[in-house]
C-alpha cells in the first residue's frame, strides 16, 4: 500500500539507494477509495452478484464496449452482426486473448460462459435469459440463437454484470468464485480481496485487447492498485489530503470545494448516472394508502435540496431514471416535483388532520414514521433536510441511521416505510429491477408488488422487437411506476472523482460513461 510506504520515507534511517529503488515501486501503484455506494460488494462473481465494484471492471472484459456517447465498439468481440429478424446475432472474437488461468478466450469458452447464466441461481439470468442457445461456428466465431428479439443485448453485454468469467474455474470454485479466486481476461487480476475493507489487483501483462475507446489497448501503465472500502466521505476526503490515498472514485458535491482548496487535488467529472431517491414502502401503513404516498413525495423539494444540499451542482430528478435515457420522457403529469398545498389536501382527505405542533394525528395516532439513511455525511444531511420537509406538511420522520455496508440488509428485512438512497445505472432496466414485484426487500426496498405494473414490466423486458419499441415499452411501464409513487426522486449528481495530481496523471479525454477499464488503462502515476 501507498500509505506505509510513504511514511517509510520519511524515515531518516533509510539510504538513498533504498530510497530510489522503493520509489520506482511506488511510482507503479496506486490507491484509490470505493465509492460509498460500491463498499460492502460481497464477492466479485458477475453472474451471481447483485452489487458490484469498480475494480470488477478491470477484472473481467466484455464482448462489446460503450463510448461517452453510449455508442458500443469492439472489446473482446471485434464485430458482430444481427439478423434482420432480430433472431439471431454472430460475434466475430478477438484472437489471441487469454484468461488469467492461462485458458483461451474463444467461441467454446463464451458458450460455456453463457451456458452458466441458465445453470447458476442468481440475480442476473435476466441478461441473458433471451439468448436461447449458443453455437460455436468457429474458433473465433460464436452465434447466439436468440429465443425472442432483445434490443437491449448490446448494453447488456456491455455491463460489468456480463463480464466474461472463464468458465472451467467457475465451475471447479463453487462458492469460492469471486470470493477467494476470481479469473476474467481483464487488464488487472485479483491479489487479494477482504470483504468491506480492501481489494488489491496487479497488473496483467500479457494484456492488449482494451476497450476500442481507449487510448491504451494495454498492458495498463500503473502495475498495482488497491481499492480502499471507506464508508464516510469525509473520513476518504481526509486520507486524499493527507496523502493516505491517491485518488476518490466519488466525491459528494458539498465536498467539491474542499478539493478545490487543495493545490495538489483535482476534480474531475464526468455526465451522471446516479438518482437519488425516497423509496416508499407501499406495505406498511400509513404507506399502504396511495394518497399519503403522493402527499410524501410531492413534499419534497427538490430545487431547494439542489441548491442547499448540493450547492447547486448536478440536476434535480423528477422521474426514477437520468434524465439521458429517452425512457425519462414521461408525460408531464406523471413527472413527481415539489407540490405542498397538493400534499396537505391529500393528507386531509385521507383523514390526517393537522395538530398544533405541526403534526397530524389520525384515530388519534400521530403520523410518525421510519426515515432510513446511511451513515456517510451527505445522505446524514439530505436526510435531514427531507425530514424537516416531511416535516412541513405534517409528517413526524424519525431518523434511524445504518452503516452503508449494513443498510442492504436491512432493507431485506421488509420493515423500512421510507429511507433515502441512491443508485447508479445508465439503462432504463433500473426500473424492473427496483420495482419488479420478484425481487421484495432489495433491490424492490418499495416493496412494490402491483399487478398492471408487472403486466407493463413483462412487456418492457420481453415484448420488444427493436429499439424504438422498448423505449415506448420501458416509458409507459416507468410512467406508470411513477403514478402509484413507490418513491419521490430527488437528485442527480454529476459523477465526480477527486485525485492528487503530484501522483496521478489522466488522460486528456476518458472516452467512456463511467471511469472503468479505458480509464485505467491510460492513467499514469508520476515518479
Amino acid at each position: 500500500m501507498t500509505f506505509p510506504f510513504r511514511h517509510t520515507l520519511l524515515s531518516a534511517s533509510v539510504s538513498l539507494a533504498a530510497l530510489m529503488a522503493a520509489g520506482a515501486v511506488a511510482a507503479q501503484e496506486a490507491v484509490f477509495v470505493m465509492s460509498t455506494n460500491e463498499v460492502g460488494a460481497p464477492t466479485y462473481n458477475p453472474i451471481k452478484a447483485t452489487m458490484l465494484n469498480t475494480a470488477t471492471g478491470l477484472i473481467f472484459d466484455r464482448l462489446v464496449s460503450q463510448s461517452a456517447d453510449l455508442s458500443y465498439h469492439p472489446w473482446l468481440a471485434e464485430s458482430w452482426e444481427e439478423a434482420p429478424d432480430g433472431m439471431s446475432w454472430t460475434f466475430h472474437l478477438k484472437p489471441g486473448v487469454t484468461f488469467h488461468n492461462g485458458e483461451p478466450f474463444n467461441a467454446e469458452a463464451v458458450k460455456g460462459w453463457l451456458d452458466l447464466f441458465k445453470t447458476t441461481e442468481g440475480e442476473n439470468t435476466y441478461m441473458a435469459e433471451a439468448i436461447a442457445s449458443v453455437e460455436v461456428v468457429d474458433e473465433n466465431t460464436v452465434k447466439f440463437v436468440m429465443a425472442r428479439p432483445e434490443p437491449n443485448l448490446l448494453y447488456n453485454l456491455s455491463s460489468t454484470f456480463m463480464g466474461v468469467v472463464e468458465p472451467k474455474s467457475f465451475a471447479a470454485l463453487g462458492d469460492n468464485y469471486g470470493v477467494t479466486e476470481v479469473y476474467g481476461t481483464g487488464p488487472f487480476k485479483l491479489e487479494s480481496f477482504t470483504v468491506g475493507q480492501e481489494t488489491v489487483l496487479v497488473r496483467n501483462d500479457d494484456y492488449t485487447w482494451g476497450p476500442a475507446p481507449a487510448a491504451n489497448h494495454g498492458p495498463a501503465k500503473v502495475e498495482r492498485l488497491t481499492f480502499r472500502e471507506i464508508p464516510e466521505d469525509s473520513t476518504a476526503f481526509l486520507e486524499l489530503k493527507t496523502g493516505g490515498v491517491d485518488f476518490l472514485l466519488s466525491v459528494p458535491a458539498d465536498l467539491m470545494g474542499e478539493v478545490q482548496k487543495e493545490a495538489n487535488l483535482a476534480v474531475l467529472t464526468m455526465a451522471g448516472q446516479d438518482v437519488w431517491y425516497m423509496p416508499i414502502n407501499v406495505t406498511k401503513a400509513p404507506f399502504d394508502d396511495i394518497r399519503v404516498r403522493e402527499a410524501a413525495a410531492k413534499a419534497i423539494n427538490q430545487d431547494e435540496i439542489l441548491a442547499s444540499v448540493f450547492g447547486g451542482v448536478g440536476a434535480v430528478a423528477d422521474t426514477f431514471l437520468i434524465s439521458a435515457l429517452p425512457e425519462s420522457q414521461v408525460s408531464d403529469g406523471a413527472k413527481i416535483k415539489y407540490d405542498p398545498a397538493r400534499s396537505n389536501a391529500l393528507l386531509d382527505e385521507a383523514g390526517w388532520v393537522m395538530g398544533a405542533d405541526g403534526i397530524r394525528t389520525k384515530d388519534g395516532q400521530p403520523l410518525k414514521v421510519s426515515l432510513w439513511t446511511q451513515s456517510d455525511s451527505i445522505f446524514r444531511r439530505l436526510t435531514e433536510v427531507v425530514q424537516a420537509e416531511l416535516k412541513a406538511v405534517g409528517f413526524d420522520a424519525e431518523i434511524t441511521t445504518f452503516d452503508s455496508s449494513m443498510i442492504r440488509d436491512q432493507y431485506k428485512t421488509g420493515e423500512q416505510q421510507l429511507a433515502v438512497r441512491s443508485y447508479n445505472w445508465d439503462n432504463a432496466d433500473i426500473v424492473d429491477w427496483f420495482f419488479g414485484g420478484d425481487r421484495l426487500g432489495y433491490p424492490n426496498v418499495s416493496m412494490f408488488n402491483d399487478p398492471k405494473a408487472e403486466e407493463l414490466r413483462t412487456v418492457a423486458m420481453t415484448g420488444s422487437k427493436n429499439m424504438d419499441e422498448r423505449v415506448k415499452n420501458f416509458t409507459a411501464y416507468h410512467e406508470y411506476v411513477l403514478t402509484q409513487f413507490p418513491m419521490a426522486p430527488i437528485y442527480q449528481p454529476v459523477q465526480a472523482f477527486a485525485y492528487n495530481t503530484d501522483r496521478i496523471a489522466l488522460p486528456e479525454k476518458i472516452d467512456a460513461p463511467s471511469f472503468g477499464a479505458a480509464a485505467f488503462l491510460d492513467l499514469e502515476v508520476k515518479e
